[in-house]
């Protein structure tokens, strides 16, 4: 045991090292461990490494605002793992005022994932994937509908299922690493849809959706904050 722990130290380290950070400003809290969580401000840090023929990934914070992963899945097709910070709302949309949230990120230049943003809708009947930078071979679940501007930003939006729930995906025409999204603006846009009802806002997450990131790969969460009411 203390042979391993002192291995998860050292490989901890290493991904500080990576990242920028020196053994000297460590980060508040690490793991490699598949199903990692943490808990700060509100919100709930998970490594979350779900999909099949994924290997090493490790996570660190210094607050929800500010942590990463470093990720080393082959390069295979499948979704890996989705690290992410999650704030629960539980706020019906008929009763929301506002939902926003701003975010600053540095990802690879190689690799397949996306950034992006996954909010729940009545538990988990209704999903909802914000892409603010794909990177490689990714792509939507379910079929193009139209394009559409609004949260702040121009998409084109996916609608479609994965077998246990819809999913609506709305992809950034463009990249960019940088920026606020006002949620409830997008929420709304789908209720006028008729796609669905009068539903509660669950989960605002926020994270990397990572495909591959062979040899090993550094995604940093520089700022983050999500905000319902």
């Amino acid at each position: 045991m203390r042979k391993f722990r002192l291995a998860l130290s050292l490989l901890v380290a290493a991904v500080l090292i990576a990242v920028g950070q020196s053994p000297a400003r460590a980060a508040v809290w690490g793991s490699s461990d598949q199903w990692a969580t943490w808990n700060n401000g509100g919100y709930t840090l998970y490594n979350n490494i779900w999909g099949s023929g994924a290997g090493p990934q490790s996570i660190w914070a210094n607050s929800y605002s500010n942590w990463g992963v470093w990720a080393n899945h082959p390069n295979t097709g499948g979704i890996k793992s989705y690290p992410n910070a999650s704030k629960s709302v539980n706020i019906r949309l008929s009763s929301l005022r506002s939902a926003s949230s701003s975010f600053n990120v540095t990802v690879p230049s190689s690799g397949a994932y996306t950034s992006a943003y996954d909010i729940w809708m009545d538990g988990h009947t209704y999903e909802i994937m914000l892409w603010m930078n794909k990177q490689g071979a990714v792509g939507p679940l379910g079929s193009f509908q139209t394009n559409a501007t609004v949260g702040g930003h121009t998409w084109g939006v996916y609608r479609g299922s994965n077998g246990a729930n819809q999913v609506f995906s709305f992809v950034r025409t463009g990249n960019t690493n940088a920026g606020n999204v006002d949620i409830r603006a997008v929420l709304n846009w789908i209720r006028t849809r008729g796609w669905y009802g009068d539903v509660t806002l669950s989960t605002i997450q926020f994270g990397y959706e990572i495909t591959s990131a062979s040899g090993g790969l550094n995604f940093v969460t520089n700022s983050y904050s999500a905000s319902a009411s």
